[in-house]
């Protein structure tokens, strides 16, 4: 139901954009991400972005990683500048349902990876 893409190989300080599109309907109520892991490490939120444009970043990616989305085409990005090698990761997308008011995450989908290598 996502489908994400845009992986590769690039050398340090290089760039790559992530796509992930959504291929089911889903509530205007949502938040899109994009998350990391590492072999033999825990998946780290890289950032997300609400239905109504609000981004977040973890403090490593601020000022190279940009999320942005179409809500028309249920689609997230992730244009990710100056690379390092410390981003070499697989990198999946995810959109989390909340009710009307906010108050509850209804539920969340999830992306295959999509592996991004950064030579040094």
């Amino acid at each position: 139901q996502l489908q994400a893409s845009g992986g590769g190989l690039v050398q340090a300080g290089g760039a790559l954009r992530l796509s992930c599109a959504v291929s089911r309907s889903i509530s205007s109520n949502n938040i899109m991400a994009w998350h990391r892991q590492a072999p033999g490490q825990q998946r780290e939120s890289v950032a997300s972005i609400s239905s109504n444009g609000r981004p977040n970043y973890i403090n490593s990616v601020k000022g190279r990683f940009t999320i942005s989305r179409d809500n028309a085409r249920n689609t997230v990005y992730l244009q990710m500048n100056d690379l390092k090698s410390d981003d070499t990761e697989v990198y999946y997308c995810s959109v989390h349902i909340y009710d009307s008011t906010w108050s509850r995450q209804l539920t969340d989908y999830w992306g295959q990876g999509t592996l991004v290598t950064v030579s040094s």
